[in-house]
């Protein structure tokens, strides 16, 4: 389980393809801090520490993973948000997130707004996911707060902080991104859609 808080970014050293599976290397300032086995989150995406070597370590992506998120199209130089596993007994200071993206998203619109940035992605909501006006979503791993949900778009506003430690900084319009739903969104849209 994560919070959606990000604690650093990383740098993608390197990509390996092995059969369906791809191997990442990342440079991190927490990699000293992990061990093998550890779950990290990477743009929301959760994966298992298979390697540490000096401030690089590797995870795996299996073939599920890839066709599910946008990890197919990073780049060895991409930066990627990183959060690991929250403890038992901290304060849950974003959401509830799972690390199981949903479903990617595409960022179709980005406006500064005197100091803070409005963002707008699209969704494919034939997988009946669903946003809530002033509820939770998770985008590329960072807990954020909806506003203007509509049926297959919503939009997000970022504070300079979450900008400067986060990839936003880097998105542009038709940037792919990990989307995960609120856990409890997706329990209501189910009763709603069964009618119960």
């Amino acid at each position: 389980m994560f919070t959606g808080i990000i604690e650093t970014l990383g740098t993608i050293q390197e990509i390996k393809k092995e059969k369906d599976n791809i191997h990442i290397t990342i440079d991190s300032s927490i990699t000293n801090e992990l061990k093998i086995d550890q779950s990290v989150a990477h743009n929301g995406i959760c994966l298992t520490v298979v390697k540490i070597q000096d401030t690089r370590y590797t995870v795996t992506a299996i073939d599920e993973t890839i066709k599910k998120t946008n990890l197919g199209s990073w780049k060895e130089g991409d930066l990627v948000n990183l959060e690991r596993a929250m403890k038992l007994g901290d304060r849950l200071d974003g959401h509830i997130v799972q690390g199981h993206v949903d479903q990617t998203g595409d960022c179709i619109a980005i406006s500064e707004t005197n100091g803070s940035w409005l963002y707008t992605f699209e969704y494919d909501d034939k997988l009946n996911n669903l946003t809530i006006e002033k509820g939770s979503i998770t985008v590329n791993g960072v807990s954020l707060t909806v506003v203007n949900s509509q049926k297959n778009q919503f939009s997000v506003a970022i504070i300079p902080y979450t900008h400067e430690h986060t990839n936003f900084k880097n998105f542009k319009v038709g940037s792919k991104i990990n989307l995960e739903f609120d856990v409890i969104g997706k329990y209501v849209s189910k009763l709603y859609a069964n009618k119960i």
